[in-house]
């Protein structure tokens, strides 16, 4: 009995609907493989859904088990030509394996014979197959230009909206229940003066639920709403906003707000205080990341931080993963070493430590001198334009233009000055308030947010490598000297 592969694909609802469904292909090639006096021994299918690197590997597939098998097969059935290829490269594949490997091409529905003429017709129907799916996937990006215009999202709206179709056509409507917590998220960082850790931690007691599937909010995911220029009304194509007509969940003014107070930061991939390119592995040298496990038992349901090098998994290196709690006790341990009794000689290190700041808060004296600098020229500005107004030296027009950009140029002046003075008091007193950390680790080390503690860490540490289980830090001056331990020498006027 003669053997025969054979290949259905549909690429469209629209081909279904015109009767090339897989079904209907499938049938087709079975009933011309029975008339021949034989059978497919071998059926791939390429369904609509198939993603374009799903459809590749299938089809790579049908040309590895055609060149396998080709001295037991009897020919390639397709119900049409441009169901077996859909560009040219494809085709050109097919007609090596008749021509290298004797394995004919058939069409079941469109036959042609194995000549010249044969050829160049199916090399035609081929090359209009081609040109079907180039234009069809211009058509398409011109659809998806189109639809952006109009002010409507290409795919599926973001976190906080509902797709919904109306008259045949796919909008987005405001979903209530996940809108508000949008509006939660945007309110809370923006006017209640809390960190992206503090908010999760925050809207994650309030018992909102992020997804019936994952109820806790996570920090990337609140991290992306509060960057997303969605919810003020934009739709974002090919990498650039476009004005939208949906709803916006985030008026203006808050959405510059959190933006200025983000400054930058916002994307961090977690939380974690001792991830975050702060350790490298000792054995490999690659940064140590951390992960959350939840270990679910009858008695616990907690998550668990853990952190390893990112080389974790590969071949040959330890596999050692290190509790978040050990690395706290490790971190303490280091500090405690630091506690100095004698009083005068804490005052000499408090002077030390101040000196190591003055650099960065003269550097932060400088952005505020410029950026008040930059609010008295707007101010004059706007005094310079009313008076223009006043003369009539400009219409209302433009008045109304100059002075809405002047305004908006203010608040956002103003709200660098706030982001600024928010951590300036902090950080003009950052190394004193190390020093004092040093001596009351317990008390406040424990109480501290995971932005203060990697401050901290960073300060006090200039590197640190983590050796199996131990952590090896490299200590900055002058804490290796406290860490150390001083040593005291009196000489002979009872000095240090």
């Amino acid at each position: 009995m003669k053997q025969f592969v054979a290949l259905a694909r549909v690429s469209s609802r629209e081909q279904e609907r015109e009767g090339y469904s897989l079904d209907v292909q499938e049938d087709a090639l079975r009933r011309y493989a029975t008339q021949a006096g034989g059978e497919v021994v071998k059926l791939f299918r390429i369904a609509e859904t198939a993603s374009k690197t799903d459809e590749r590997k299938t089809f790579r597939e049908l040309i590895a088990y055609a060149k396998k098998n080709a001295p037991f097969l009897e020919a390639l059935l397709f119900y049409k030509v441009d169901r077996a290829a859909r560009n040219l490269f494809d085709y050109v594949e097919l007609e090596r394996l008749e021509s290298e490997y004797d394995l004919p091409f058939i069409s079941v529905s469109q036959p042609t014979e194995n000549t010249p003429a044969g050829r160049m017709m199916r090399r035609t129907l081929a090359n209009m197959a081609s040109f079907y799916t180039e234009q069809q996937s211009v058509d398409v990006r011109e659809g998806h230009a189109r639809r952006v215009r109009e002010g409507w999202f290409v795919g599926a709206g973001p976190y906080g909206y509902l797709n919904v179709r109306k008259n045949g056509r796919g909008v987005i409507e405001v979903d209530p229940v996940t809108a508000g917590n949008v509006k939660r998220i945007f309110h809370l960082y923006a006017h209640e003066n809390v960190t992206l850790d503090g908010l999760v931690a925050k809207i994650n007691s309030e018992g909102r639920v992020f997804r019936p599937s994952q109820p806790e909010f996570p920090r990337s995911s609140v991290a992306n709403i509060l960057k997303d220029r969605a919810y003020i009304g934009e739709v974002e194509y090919r990498g650039e906003w476009h004005p939208g007509k949906h709803e916006p969940l985030v008026d203006r003014a808050t959405w510059n707000r959190v933006q200025t107070l983000l400054g930058g930061h916002i994307y961090q991939s977690h939380s974690l205080v001792y991830a975050g390119n702060l350790i490298e592995c000792a054995h490999c040298g690659h940064p140590v990341t951390g992960e959350r496990v939840r270990k679910k038992t009858t008695s616990d349901d907690r998550f668990y931080i853990y952190y390893r090098c990112a080389l974790y998994n590969k071949p040959g290196h330890p596999r050692v993963r290190v509790r978040e709690a050990d690395l706290e006790a490790q971190v303490m341990s280091v500090f405690e070493k630091m506690r100095v009794e004698d009083e005068g000689v804490r005052d000499w290190f408090r002077l030390v430590l101040a000196s190591q700041t003055r650099d960065a808060q003269a550097e932060s004296m400088a952005q505020r001198s410029e950026l008040l600098r930059q609010e008295t020229l707007l101010i004059r500005q706007q005094d310079r334009l009313l008076n223009m107004r006043l003369s009539e030296d400009i219409d209302q027009e433009i008045f109304g233009r100059k002075h809405t950009e002047i305004r908006d140029r203010l608040a956002s002046i103003k709200l660098k000055l706030e982001a600024l003075n928010r951590g300036h008091d902090e950080n003009a007193e950052l190394a004193s308030k190390v020093f004092e950390l040093s001596q009351t680790l317990k008390e406040q080390w424990l109480t501290a947010d995971f932005a203060a503690k990697r401050r901290i860490l960073e300060i006090v540490f200039l590197n640190c490598r983590l050796d199996g289980a131990t952590l090896c830090p490299t200590m900055r001056k002058p804490f290796d000297v406290l860490a150390e331990g001083l040593l005291l020498k009196k000489d002979r006027a009872g000095g240090i």
